[in-house]
């Protein structure tokens, strides 16, 4: 009972988390977000309150500090004082209240709430080796799902259907939070949250410069949607067409399209109505995934429609559009308001992704659903788990990289306490005058060294 109120704890403060962040960590928001804002953090004590006892969900004692291992910097937690401490505060009212809001949690469920930015390399680091080691770094995670999912696939993740009550709003309305689906039907391992801020934050649709087409003559995409017009062939020809050297010195500068390669792959495959890893069945060679490849392989190399990727500059391709001379790219709400302060001279259009040849209408969601953000809660480890750590294994063939070490795990048995799914009990045997006179006796307790009596 003390596992499934903690969870429900813990759900609560991912929510009040998702909805108060964004990628990026900006504040600048609408009126509007921050009315969804309120409601959602309503809407998380709710499910704190909830568990199968139906009591208030409080921890009782001494004040836990929850960790929420992230990838990128969040604001705010137990450490920060002001609201300042963040340094890209635009709306100090709506910083203000997510300050607040935080506090009010911290101080109605006896918890502090630490955000730790493990970085986006040191956080797949601490999942892959923490969690293997049985003693995982953080109570929560903040995954971004290129990596998320392939965690929860292998068993990185507590399914929480063996944890939380089954009238949780997450197995029911959803209202909350959303499941994320990773192929798997026998659990619900990844959660997101269903805030306004959080949605958009995971959105990422296809924006171009409206002068750029404007001044080639060319249609409005969203017009060309609407027709059932705007495909892969149509955006092509688009590209090709505005790709060229606008000063006659032989270089070119004006560029069809620039952005993140890896958002790309993401919406693309989702516009052909395929994803390359949404089971744990291998889907990289199917048809659909092969017309992406080829498609994003004639951008670049073919047509040289695409600026080339700086591999060196991880922001230089994503804000290349910021100069004026790219007439496509990838945009959503954390970009855009990541770069509020830009002083464009021109319009930013966002459309719906071109539908490929192997889409429709129906499979083209807007959003891909692969790419964004999930909160997961870090499983234990059992006999005959195995665990991939990459590139730790032998080395390659002719100079080759490390293929990857695969541990089989083998749990210890304990002398006194045992193991059931994610239940640790033990057997404490009592007389038959005992049991009739209801005797409290003394027994182990596996969270520390004392003796506690039952």
């Amino acid at each position: 009972m003390k596992m499934k109120k903690f969870l429900a704890l813990g759900l609560s403060v991912a929510m009040m988390a998702g909805c108060l962040t964004a990628c990026g960590g900006s504040t600048t928001t609408t009126d509007n977000t921050t009315a969804d804002t309120t409601e959602s953090t309503d809407a998380a004590e709710g499910t704190a309150d909830a568990s199968d006892d139906a009591a208030p969900v409080v921890n009782e004692g001494e004040t836990r500090t929850i960790r929420i291992g992230t990838w990128y910097d969040h604001y705010y937690d137990s450490t920060n004082t002001d609201i300042h401490d963040d340094p890209s505060v635009a709306d100090e009212e709506l910083a203000q209240q997510h300050f607040d809001i935080v506090k009010e949690v911290e101080d109605k469920y006896n918890v502090k709430i630490e955000f730790v930015n493990l970085t986006w390399t040191g956080i797949q680091e601490s999942i892959n080796t923490s969690i293997l080691a049985g003693q995982p770094d953080c109570d929560i995670y903040e995954v971004d799902l290129s990596f998320g999912i392939p965690a929860a696939l292998n068993g990185y993740a507590t399914n929480l259907q063996e944890i939380l009550p089954a009238d949780q709003d997450l197995f029911n309305d959803q209202m909350v939070f959303s499941q994320v689906d990773i192929g798997k039907e026998d659990g619900v391992y990844l959660f997101q949250s269903n805030s306004a801020e959080m949605v958009l934050a995971n959105t990422y649709m296809l924006a171009y410069n409206k002068q750029i087409l404007d001044e080639a003559g060319l249609e409005d995409p969203n017009a060309l949607y609407e027709r059932g017009e705007w495909t892969w062939d149509k955006w092509r020809e688009y590209m090709v067409a505005l790709t060229r050297d606008s000063d006659g010195d032989g270089v070119i500068d004006m560029y069809g399209y620039d952005s993140r390669w890896d958002f790309l792959v993401y919406n693309l495959t989702m516009s052909n109505g395929t994803v390359i890893a949404g089971s744990d069945k291998e889907n990289l060679s199917s048809p659909e995934v092969t017309e992406c490849l080829d498609f994003i392989y004639n951008m670049y190399n073919v047509d040289h429609v695409a600026k080339p990727w700086n591999s060196d500059d991880f922001d230089s391709n994503q804000n290349a559009y910021l100069d004026g001379n790219i007439a496509f790219w990838i945009d959503a709400a954390w970009i855009s308001s990541a770069n509020n302060d830009a002083g464009l001279d021109f319009d930013v259009v966002w459309c719906p992704w071109p539908i490929g040849p192997s889409g429709n209408e129906a499979t083209n969601k807007f959003k891909n659903v692969s790419s964004g953000n999930a909160w997961m809660i870090p499983a234990g480890v059992d006999n005959g788990q195995s665990v991939r750590i990459r590139e730790k294994g032998e080395p390659g063939v002719n100079g080759g990289p490390r293929g990857d070490l695969l541990v089989e795990v083998v749990v210890s048995r304990h002398p006194i306490f045992q193991r059931q799914d994610m239940h640790i009990f033990s057997t404490v045997p009592i007389t038959f005058a005992q049991a009739a006179l209801d005797t409290d006796i003394r027994t182990k307790c596996c969270l520390c060294k004392c003796n506690r009596y039952r």
